[in-house]
């Protein structure tokens, strides 16, 4: 740019040659920096090389700001520093200008420092250090640095770990720990060694634990003594909780799959539930194990036999009486979900057995005392296996049903002709090997046919049903009776001889002698043919000769007269082979 000069003197002078100000160029040579001289008129003259190629990218406008300036430092004749911007656009430059008055009113020197970059890294610091504070105020990581006091000097303003940023700051770092040395025998918040995504657990402000992941580094002086440290902490408690529930999941179905395909592996139901029981026993760690259904009779069913009210024992794994699971099946029977009890030397742990939202049964688990509580995995893992078990239960019960109806007469219950044969194997078998008596007695119904056509076939069921309270009524639990078809019985009594026999016989006749008045016509009275034929395992007699006696024998007393029982002659020795 041109200067408005009023001579035309060169703007650089030798270093033995004056400014226009009087000013000596050679002392203005030091200043590293553009330096002007600037007259009482206004003008701007260059003073050194620098100020000469700074002058050249100078506009009018530029050159009156400078001018300016100086007019206020001698005006108030006094040195002055200022900020004068130049340029415009990318070309923007930010010059801080230091004026001198001199002597006598001869002028202003003007030293012009470029702060352009200085100011650009400042602005550059300042948006770094707003972007790190707002990183630090919207990251979930808990930032911090203590001090050579071991205490902090730096918390996120928000806080942590449900503190404020105050009560951090109050607190002492170890205060925070919920141990004293969690990381290699040391306080993170005080480490002395580079610490890489480590986990350690702090105490929250509520008093629960919090699971962290630490990332932490020495803090030392220029002589290498340490001065504090600086780190980042992540809360990775929900992470880590998570983790712990899929993996207690993982353990739990693990667990369940190995005992369901355990007992599932079994065909007969009653042997399942003798697996389940065991295995359900080993994966949770009890001592004892009982599987318990509920006892359910149908029309004709002969009780069950119960250990508790109201249950019958299906399954069991260790010798504990199942009886001492009373207390717990009646809580159960009263409705209560999953039990648990402290009865004795065990912790009991149950659960009712449900199919199609049912109870049919429970299952118990014993544990010792020392063993532990049970844990919220062992209760969901019972439930579990509990529905299993209540499937397993059905499927054992129809089990049941389905072999007693093709083992039992429909009508009466008893036992039926195929069935009745089968047992009567084996108890011949049984007394041929042991020894002991047996004797059977083949039963028909005298005019039985009468009361079918004339009060009905309702009314002959009726008095069937009567008859079988009859032959069950004056038998033993140990002793078989069967409805071999249509209106004829028969009697097995197990270890009894030919006395017992008649006794049973003659109360057989006694009490069917009550039920003359449902006979069809008076002159038809119902009554009882009684054969009875005596088993002699000594004497070689198979099953069919047996039958044979005992059919003569009935039919003998029918001949007879009917309403009587007649004895079958002893077996001829060696007749057939044993059965």
């Amino acid at each position: 740019m041109a200067l408005d000069r009023a001579d035309s003197s060169p703007l650089i002078r030798t270093p033995s040659e004056p400014t226009a100000l009087g000013v000596s160029a050679a002392a203005l040579q030091r200043y590293e920096e553009a330096v002007f001289c600037v007259t009482v008129e206004g003008r701007i003259e260059p003073a050194n090389p620098v100020a000469h190629e700074f002058a050249a990218r100078l506009s009018v406008e530029d050159s009156a700001k400078l001018s300016a300036a100086a007019a206020r430092s001698r005006a108030g004749d006094r040195a002055l520093v200022d900020m004068v911007d130049v340029g415009a656009g990318d070309k923007l430059q930010n010059l801080q200008v230091t004026l001198v008055p001199l002597d006598a009113g001869r002028g202003t020197l003007l030293f012009v420092r470029d702060l352009t970059l200085d100011t650009s890294l400042r602005l550059a610091l300042v948006d770094s250090r707003r972007r790190y504070k707002d990183f630090i105020d919207i990251s979930t990581d808990f930032a911090w640095e203590t001090g050579a006091d071991g205490r902090f000097n730096f918390v996120p303003p928000r806080g942590a770990l449900g503190y404020t940023a105050d009560r951090l700051m109050a607190l002492e770092p170890v205060a925070l720990m919920v141990s004293d040395a969690p990381i290699g025998g040391e306080v993170p918040f005080l480490t002395r060694r580079r610490i890489e995504s480590e986990e350690a657990w702090l105490r929250r402000s509520d008093g629960r634990s919090a699971c962290v992941v630490i990332s932490a580094m020495p803090l030392t002086s220029k002589d290498g003594s340490w001065v504090g440290a600086r780190g980042v902490c992540r809360d990775v408690t929900e992470t880590r909780d998570r983790e712990a529930t899929l993996t207690r999941v993982r353990n739990r179905e693990r667990v369940l799959t190995r005992i369901v395909r355990a007992f599932r592996d079994e065909v007969d139901p009653e042997a399942m539930l003798n697996v389940a029981a065991e295995a359900l026993a080993k994966g949770l760690g009890a001592e004892h194990c009982h599987i318990f259904r509920t006892i359910r009779t149908a029309p004709g069913d002969v009780p069950l036999t119960s250990t508790t009210p109201g249950y019958q024992l299906a399954a069991r794994y260790g010798d504990l009486s199942a009886t001492q699971a009373t207390p717990v099946l009646h809580t159960i029977a009263g409705g209560a979900g999953a039990v648990e009890l402290l009865l004795g030397e065990h912790q009991v742990l149950a659960a009712p057995a449900r199919y199609q939202h049912d109870s049919n049964g429970a299952v118990v688990l014993w544990r010792p005392v020392e063993r532990g509580a049970w844990s919220d995995d062992d209760r969901l893992l019972i439930g579990d296996i509990a529905n299993q078990v209540g499937i397993t239960i059905e499927q054992f019960t129809h089990h049941e049903h389905v072999l007693r109806i093709s083992r039992t007469d429909a009508l009466t219950g008893l036992l039926n002709r195929g069935a009745f044969m089968e047992a009567l194997k084996r108890f011949l078998h049984r007394l041929r090997r042991d020894g002991g008596n047996g004797v059977l007695m083949y039963v028909d119904l005298d005019n039985f046919k009468c009361v079918n056509d004339t009060r009905g076939h309702q009314a002959g069921d009726d008095l069937l049903m009567k008859i079988r309270d009859i032959l069950v009524q004056q038998t033993r639990p140990t002793d078989a009776i069967a409805r071999l078809g249509g209106d004829e019985f028969a009697c097995w009594l197990n270890g009894a001889d030919l006395t017992i026999a008649k006794t049973r016989a003659s109360q057989f006749l006694e009490r069917i002698s009550a039920l003359v008045h449902l006979s069809g016509r008076p002159d038809k009275p119902v009554g009882m043919s009684i054969g009875i034929a005596a088993w002699d395992p000594g004497g070689g007699e198979d099953l069919d000769g047996l039958l044979a006696r005992a059919d003569a024998a009935m039919y003998q007393a029918k001949r007879g007269g009917k309403g009587s029982y007649t004895i079958a002659d002893p077996a001829p020795a060696s007749t057939g082979v044993p059965a």
